[in-house]
């Protein structure tokens, strides 16, 4: 069989579900993942996925509305399940015809899938781990993002390899897409072919051409290294913080310090602990905002995946999409060839 034939033929689940020509997701990522980056990234036959964050309804609707002046291809919206104004981010998704919605950063409800469902969109979740997979299945959710500790931003405890064994062999009603550390073809090929429906990457869109992030934000990555790619560490097992994932510099240094003074807080009864770690996440909105925009990449928050490592330029998403499909075709054909060749 042709190599882009069985290629195509792998992740044909993950296409039909998105709409796309490849099973390639855009990772949601706050300030990066806009109308430029996402209208690309499906132009080019991916899937993109505006990150909503914590923008209003209002700045929602005037987001999607700008992509879809630039692309006439399927794309998602990722909303914050925690966001106050959650119900109405859904009608604005809904209002406007957005195929899928992600709902992402906690556990959704039943009733937010099933309005979701009920106007028209495809709803996608998050599984860190197979019992929380098998149940978002039954509250009805459609498609399964798996994302491993290799990933950029905020992050779990436990990496793709792990979770995909843990996953993959057991969901099967569903497509499960893979995510974090993803930086190659063939190693997302090798993950469809343990049943991944397809990818999503965040990193290396976050540095090519049509991402507006900051040149200085870009020129980091180029010098990175996958360890330069850290984790947050937890200061009390009481007071939980989700980890954050990016480039180690003195706005991670500053995290430290402000998580200290919240925690401080909280014992003492200044802030409750809803309050302390409300502050804590301001505190990472803001230090993203002056990284990716501004360009402060010493104090301001750097986020990346380990895959940073592989970015070793600036490219247009049309290429990097090209590219991975190259290298996962390349991978196929040199297995055949070496199947078939004399012993």
């Amino acid at each position: 069989m042709d190599a882009r034939a069985t290629l195509d033929r792998l992740w044909k689940p993950g296409c039909d579900f998105l709409g796309s020509e490849v099973a390639i997701l855009g990772g949601a990522m706050s300030w990066v993942s806009e109308r430029h980056l996402v209208s690309a990234i499906s132009n080019a036959g991916g899937f993109g996925v505006i990150a909503c964050g914590a923008m209003s309804p209002e700045r929602l609707e005037e987001e999607i509305v700008a992509t879809q002046a630039l692309t006439k291809r399927p794309f998602g919206v990722n909303l914050i399940t925690m966001h106050p104004e959650l119900d109405r981010l859904v009608d604005v998704c809904l209002a406007h015809d957005v195929s899928h919605i992600v709902l992402a950063g906690g556990v959704p409800n039943s009733a937010t899938i099933r309005k979701v469902r009920d106007g028209g969109a495809r709803a996608i979740g998050f599984a860190p781990a197979l019992a929380l997979g098998k149940r978002l299945v039954r509250m009805g959710i459609e498609a399964l993002v798996i994302e491993g500790s290799e990933a950029g931003g905020h992050v779990g405890p436990v990496s793709l390899t792990v979770l995909a064994q843990e996953i993959l062999p057991h969901i099967r009603d569903v497509p499960v897409f893979v995510a974090g550390g993803l930086g190659r073809g063939d190693a997302i090929l090798s993950y469809l072919e343990q049943g991944a429906a397809g990818a999503q990457l965040g990193t290396l869109f976050a540095a090519s051409e049509e991402s507006i992030a900051h040149e200085n934000f870009k020129k980091a990555f180029l010098r990175a290294n996958a360890r330069d790619a850290v984790t947050t560490v937890q200061l009390d097992e009481l007071f939980p913080v989700i980890p954050v994932r990016g480039l180690s510099n003195e706005g991670g240094r500053n995290f430290a310090r402000l998580q200290g003074e919240a925690l401080r807080k909280f014992q003492s009864g200044e802030l409750t602990k809803e309050e302390a770690q409300l502050s804590i996440e301001h505190y990472w909105a803001g230090a993203l905002r002056r990284a990716v925009i501004e360009g402060d990449v010493e104090t301001g928050s750097v986020m990346a995946g380990q895959s940073v490592g592989m970015v070793k330029e600036v490219r247009p998403v049309a290429e990097i999409i090209a590219m991975l499909v190259e290298q996962a075709v390349d991978a196929i054909r040199q297995r055949e060839t070496r199947i078939h060749a004399p012993s």
